[in-house]
């Protein structure tokens, strides 16, 4: 009897295993239409009664202003084309807060946040937290950085049944995502902790003043160019061969 049971899981966990690596694989080519966060939001309405609203539009990286990766970056992961998926020194540092009692920090790089909004349910648990690192590690090795922020932006949610960038700039900007400008990427950036308490469309004193700080962080970073990048890996000299 414990033999079958031992061999069921091993099956099971196999099995998902499998899953989990063609999820991946899959969402690397395919668009990302619908988030668990998405459905959770739509039943949540639906058994409350609400109207099931989902303001959410797809569209490629090279229809979205590239200010607006530059602004995410800029405030969310300042790290985020030189990490691996973790930033280490702010988990050590949000570690030290926890202990201490202070209010926890965030700690989630872009990579993080994109495999728990496409992959996962919402909330806090180990289970949970040891998945997202998990996909986190995923996405990293097999969609590389320009897909992780393509689907990221794609995903997130930005305002009240609001997610991605061209449902956010069709609805409070009355534009497409590709025509965002620096300072409306920003403001979108500054809603992002709380995007339902925050709107970009009617901003609060409080999120002007982050999105000044955004404006100010976004020349200071490294531009965030997926072109650039490629054309530089490409560029690298290869190493000579061993004889």
């Amino acid at each position: 009897m414990r033999k079958k049971i031992f061999k069921w899981a091993v099956r099971i966990v196999i099995s998902l295993f499998l899953f989990s690596i063609f999820q991946v694989v899959l969402f690397k080519f395919v668009p990302v239409y619908y988030t668990p966060l998405m459905v959770w939001n739509n039943a949540s309405q639906l058994f409350s009664g609400e109207k099931v609203v989902c303001k959410h539009q797809w569209v490629p990286l090279g229809e979205i202003s590239k200010s607006l990766p530059l602004a995410v970056v800029a405030s969310e992961d300042n790290l985020f084309l030189d990490h691996s998926g973790f930033d280490f020194d702010q988990i050590e540092k949000a570690m030290n807060e926890a202990e201490k009692g202070k209010r926890q920090r965030g700690a989630s790089t872009i990579s993080q946040q994109t495999a728990k909004n496409v992959f996962l349910w919402q909330g806090r648990s180990y289970v949970r937290k040891g998945l997202e690192v998990y996909y986190t590690f995923l996405i990293e090795l097999i969609w590389g950085k320009e897909r992780i922020m393509e689907v990221y932006l794609n995903s997130i949610e930005m305002g009240k049944n609001i997610y991605g960038a061209e449902a956010v700039a069709q609805d409070h900007f009355n534009k497409p995502a590709k025509r965002l400008t620096a300072s409306e990427s920003a403001l979108i950036a500054a809603t992002l902790p709380n995007p339902i308490r925050f709107n970009s469309a009617k901003p609060s004193r409080y999120i002007q003043m982050r999105q000044k700080k955004i404006l100010d962080l976004m020349n200071k970073v490294n531009p965030v160019d997926f072109d650039k990048e490629k054309t530089e890996k490409k560029a690298l000299p290869k190493r000579p061969k061993k004889k």
